[in-house]
């Protein structure tokens, strides 16, 4: 199976260590954008509101291919600061991009109990409690 990994820049640590296990279990893995150089985003910020606008609709715009281009995504939502299973904006997005194209959403932690719970239970995910295995 074809697995975009999506998360957080700040889990991006976990991303390497999540990708070989996944290819151990024989899958393909998408990596996230700007895994290479989380620090992309702050670099296009410092060069101007307008830039940073036209830097983020490109990501958007990557991100769609990506979810587009594979058969699920898994959702890295773990420990950010004081926030269990975090899930941001722009994950949020991906998910609904792949619930939209009718692909698999695992979560690789329990849904957050946030104000977001509603809508990404709406978005029916596999929660996978960290068992990679589950993946098929």
């Amino acid at each position: 199976m074809k697995v975009f990994i999506v998360s957080s820049k700040h889990f991006y640590g976990k991303v390497g260590e999540i990708k070989e296990a996944l290819e151990a279990l024989g899958h393909s893995v998408t990596l996230p954008n700007s895994y290479d150089d989380p620090s992309t985003e702050a670099k296009s910020r410092a060069l101007g509101h307008e830039h940073h606008m036209k830097w983020k609709a490109e990501m958007f715009r990557l991100q769609n291919s990506k979810v587009e281009s594979n058969d699920a995504i898994l959702v890295l939502n773990l420990k950010k600061g004081d926030v269990d299973n975090y899930i941001g904006g722009s994950v949020l997005l991906e998910m609904f991009r792949a619930w939209e194209l009718g692909k698999k959403i695992y979560l690789y932690n329990p849904i957050p109990d946030n104000m977001l719970k509603d809508e990404i239970e709406g978005l029916n995910p596999t929660v996978i409690n960290r068992d990679l295995s589950l993946i098929a």
